[in-house]
């Protein structure tokens, strides 16, 4: 008994019961996890096998770029699932916990090229640490935030309103560095940069309210002209292109 009660004081505190103030970035990679491994359980999963394979072989090329540009990246244990959930579009959680729709790449007709920017923004957000950051911002915003669970926290993250607003700024930097980054990123990775930016085009052309911006999310209309912008530079200035591609 007593080498048991030894072992239960050593095991770790599971992340959502910890409080906010211990927040850091293995705490949020522990809970993705978690999360993830539950929204698994709510999909059918991997069940269009030659799709499963496209966006295996896209995600590898990618990881191995990212593992190179973000060596915290290289120790995660990195999981890529598929599903046809038609409200599902593509995301990647803290720790390289990667869900990606067939409906939504249908929906769309999106080419390897154009998958590669879909999965490249998504994978930026995780190695940016986005998640980490913005609840640090809202530790900032209300501190009194640190004296209470992780999963609280994590919860107002996501559906209180009046912290969601607060942090609307916050989002929406977050959602142009990844599109940036995640250029940048399958870029390195040997896609051509103009291949990529047809990935915004086809969003743009896609969306029922192209050009509206959100306080939290810039229009489709400004995420493709960003992204020609970016593709005209790396055209003009090509001074990065591997030497061997990756895919």
């Amino acid at each position: 008994m007593r080498a048991l009660l030894v072992l239960l004081a050593c095991a770790p505190v599971p992340a959502a019961a910890q409080d906010a103030a211990a927040l850091t970035q293995q705490m949020v990679i522990a809970r993705a996890a978690e999360v993830y491994a539950a929204r698994l359980n709510d999909h059918v999963l991997d069940g269009d096998a030659r799709f499963t394979a496209r966006v295996n072989a896209i995600a590898a090329t990618l990881i191995a770029r990212a593992r190179r540009d973000y060596p915290e990246t290289a120790d995660w244990a990195w999981e890529v699932h598929t599903t046809n959930t038609p409200d599902q579009n593509a995301d990647c959680m803290a720790g390289g916990k990667i869900l990606v729709s067939l409906a939504y790449v249908q929906r769309l007709e999106l080419n390897d090229a154009e998958l590669a920017m879909l999965l490249a923004h998504e994978i930026e957000h995780a190695a940016l640490r986005h998640n980490l950051k913005e609840y640090q911002q809202a530790l900032r915003l209300d501190p009194r935030w640190a004296g209470r669970p992780f999963l609280e926290l994590e919860h107002a993250v996501d559906n209180d309103s009046g912290l969601m607003d607060q942090l609307a700024p916050t989002n929406y930097e977050q959602e142009v560095e990844a599109d940036r980054e995640g250029m940048l990123l399958a870029w390195r990775a040997g896609w051509p940069a103009a291949q990529l930016a047809g990935y915004f085009k086809k969003m743009f052309r896609g969306s029922v309210s192209p050009r509206r911006s959100k306080p939290d999310y810039p229009s489709p209309q400004l995420r493709w002209q960003a992204a020609r912008e970016l593709a005209a530079t790396l055209q003009k200035n090509y001074v990065q292109a591997p030497t061997e591609p990756l895919h």
